[in-house]
């Protein structure tokens, strides 16, 4: 399949797909007809994983066609194994959302589906391209869609959080496009490959990193510009949070491994100190933070910021484990655990709002205090949770354990005192993820609505199974995901280790 052009199809397939169930009236055969593109979009990224040689660290898939020639602006594409991972994840999960999503929305169901294909599909289109244009172009389209979910079919202050999540990302964005002219005048191309090999000046290289750093760090959301994600969490539709969740915080930490860390690698080290402090607080002070919530959706959207401040820790210490220590070992540990942790968070944070989204369509409230007893009436429900809640404090044998080990380990060779305060988040998410599944599931019924409470159907049986079965096997067995990824990140260590000072 490699000769086949695979990525535009995985691209445009779901782009497509979504508009033409636009036209369909009936909100039945839009939902049928929505989960038929997004499965066969699943079904055929697994192509990706057949075709793709595990041992060739480069890119595969390639697509390159012209696009506007004058700026020497192309319709590139390609992948390598940490692209693939992320691809499939989106393309899963993208299918699970759906899936969970039947029957939740009853008001304009054409278009609820088509905005989540075309967000499936522009999320794509961000892993695969290799043109730093065409990247910006998807990186701004999927604003669209995600404002729309949120701002339409979101809760009571839905304008405001759509608002707040469209500001945000928006701002940081423009400062990229900043960038990425200037490296376009200073070397002529926006091709990936020609930005990696551009020699820069240290004060150019200082301002397009904090360029990229301000508009990936609002994706992550690193802190302090992480606000606007638990009130679009809180407003946007269950499926809506599950893709925000699992998916689109991951364009942060992708974007840091494809434009900061290799175009300008030299600031990159000389800053790596601030972004290692705003990913510490993170793991530690927004964990306390989720510890005070009365709300389900705040406290879990809280927890996903503390654990990608676990993927932000593993990318910048990096930088000096390979550029002052010369242990390239430990560099790629680092790299796997962020890639491995990215992978992970996407299915247990998208499996934690899933099962927020199951309690909330029976009682339609999120509030803490209206629960308890929920095992009682719902046994299996609770043994899901509780895989996902366990998964969430790290429990080993789960793939929430994993990535946060390897950055640790890592971190202990960089500094012991950062690895100390990183490993804190194993206690404080503990606190806060038991607590919660304490007050949710266990006790005497609360309520007469509890007691009325339906054990899972068979559609949520298996959005749930399947977040089940790869929050285990990541956990038990992560060695094919690492064996995809290792080439690469060997890779991307190499390229972090040159300077690009001329």
């Amino acid at each position: 399949m490699s000769n086949w052009p695979l990525l535009s199809v995985l691209i445009w397939l779901p782009i497509i797909g979504g508009g033409l169930i636009l036209a369909l009236r009936n909100a039945q055969a839009a939902r049928w007809a929505s989960i038929g593109v997004a499965a066969l979009t699943f079904v055929l990224s697994l192509g990706l994983l057949t075709g793709f040689d595990a041992a060739n660290p480069g890119l595969q898939f390639i697509e390159q066609r012209a696009w506007i020639p004058a700026f020497d602006i192309g319709y590139n594409l390609g992948v390598d194994g940490i692209a693939i991972a992320l691809v499939l994840l989106t393309t899963l999960v993208g299918l699970l959302a759906l899936i969970g999503a039947w029957g939740v929305i009853s008001k304009r169901v054409n278009q609820y589906v088509a905005a989540f294909l075309i967000l499936e599909g522009v999320t794509v289109g961000i892993f695969a391209a290799t043109d730093a244009m065409l990247f910006y172009v998807f990186f701004e389209a999927m604003l669209i869609p995600m404002f729309l979910i949120i701002g339409v079919w979101g809760g009571p202050r839905r304008i405001y959080a759509a608002m707040k999540f469209f500001l945000y990302t928006f701002l940081g964005s423009v400062l990229m496009l900043v960038a990425l002219v200037y490296l376009y005048i200073k070397g002529g191309s926006f091709q990936l490959a020609d930005l990696y090999a551009l020699p820069l000046s240290a004060q150019e290289q200082t301002w397009i990193f904090f360029a990229f750093l301000i508009a990936f760090a609002v994706k992550v959301p690193m802190f302090p510009v992480h606000t606007w994600l638990p009130d679009a969490h809180v407003e946007a539709p269950t499926a809506g949070s599950v893709i925000l969740a699992a998916i689109a915080l991951k364009i942060g930490g992708y974007g840091f491994l494809r434009f900061n860390l290799p175009i300008v690698p030299d600031a990159s080290q000389e800053w790596a100190w601030l972004v290692i402090a705003l990913s510490l607080i993170a793991v530690v002070y927004i964990g306390l933070v989720a510890l005070v919530q009365d709300d389900m959706k705040k406290l879990v959207a809280y927890s996903s910021i503390a654990h990608m401040g676990f993927v932000t820790l593993g990318i910048f210490i990096v930088l000096h484990l390979v550029r002052e220590g010369g242990n390239l070992d430990a560099a790629r540990l680092a790299l796997q655990g962020a890639m491995v942790q990215m992978i992970s968070h996407g299915f247990v944070s998208g499996a934690m709002f899933t099962c927020i989204g199951v309690l909330y369509d029976r009682m339609h409230t999120r509030r803490i205090a209206d629960y308890g007893g929920v095992a009682n009436v719902m046994p299996w429900f609770a043994v899901f949770a509780m895989l996902f809640y366990m998964a969430n404090s790290g429990l080993p044998g789960t793939s929430g354990f994993v990535g946060e080990f390897m950055i640790v380990l890592a971190s202990f060779q960089y500094n012991p005192l950062v690895a100390f305060v990183a490993a804190t988040t194993l206690i404080v998410s503990a606190g806060y993820t038991l607590w919660l599944y304490k007050r949710i599931f266990f006790g005497e019924v609360a309520n007469s609505h509890v007691a009325e409470l339906k054990d899972i159907n068979g559609r949520e049986w298996l959005v749930l199974g399947v977040f089940a079965f790869f929050t285990l096997a990541v956990g038990l067995y992560p060695k094919p995901l690492t064996d995809l990824m290792e080439p690469s990140i060997a890779q991307l260590a190499m390229q972090i280790a040159t300077s690009k000072l001329p």
